[in-house]
């Protein structure tokens, strides 16, 4: 056991010695039965000696807590540790024991915002300048433009989208990935405009024929916003999953 395990880790006396202040009646044999219930379980040493946890006597004043001040039943707080054990949180209430809810889920900060997604950009680059600035080669960057990861404007120019391709495919470079491995990247990603073009189609209009009666707001970039927050999640369920 290391130095940093052993100072992280609680003997049963340890243990008992913290939950004596909160709940004087607790005993040894109270946590051993705890144990043998299921309801907590400590770690133990290559000698067989019980070491406990921060979250192990966190656990235990739960259970505690729950016991003395709301009678709850073993079954019900086993129910309770098992729906944390699976990620469900506490919810804190004044009125009585915190009941473990399914938390609400985290906005992923790496997805851009509707209003991100829908700006136009200022940047205009010529081909050796995005291929400078991306450190690829100028036969790459043809080829982006060709399978149709990079697109120059009506003057031969490209825009912040392309500067970010072009940085991406060359740190995929790294790995292997070339241009023509990427193209099913861009087939989605024209999938999944022309999803959010049919969608969003209808509420034009809507917001168009309402104009006098005062602004509304376009929907396709928080429609976008949405379909790529689902496909990130979907992309980390997979991963989670293999």
């Amino acid at each position: 056991m290391s130095a940093r395990t052993a100072r992280q880790s609680m003997t049963i006396g340890a243990v008992l010695a913290a939950l004596k202040q909160d709940f004087p009646d607790v005993t040894i044999s109270k946590i051993r039965f705890l144990e043998a219930e299921g309801l907590v379980t400590p770690a133990r040493t290559a000698s067989g000696y019980r070491t406990y946890a921060a979250h192990d006597v966190e656990r235990l004043r739960y259970i505690l807590t729950a016991q003395r001040d709301h009678f709850w039943p073993l079954k019900v707080i086993a129910s309770a540790l098992d729906a944390m054990d699976r990620g469900l949180t506490p919810e804190r209430t004044d009125a009585g024991m915190p009941r473990p809810t399914v938390p609400t889920p985290v906005p992923d900060p790496d997805v851009p915002s509707a209003a991100a997604l829908t700006a136009g950009g200022s940047l205009r680059l010529t081909r050796t300048e995005l291929a400078t600035s991306s450190g690829l080669d100028a036969d790459t960057v043809d080829a982006l433009e060709n399978y149709g990861l990079v697109h120059p404007d009506a003057t031969g120019h490209f825009g912040d989208a392309a500067l970010t391709v072009a940085h991406t495919v060359a740190a995929l470079a790294a790995y292997g990935l070339e241009p023509r491995h990427l193209r099913p990247f861009r087939t989605a990603a024209d999938r999944e405009i022309g999803l959010v073009q049919q969608v969003v189609t209808p509420h034009r209009s809507t917001t168009a024929k309402s104009a006098r009666g005062g602004p509304r707001t376009d929907p396709t970039g928080e429609v976008l916003r949405l379909c790529i927050a689902l496909h990130a999640a979907l992309v980390r369920d997979g991963l989670q999953r293999g």
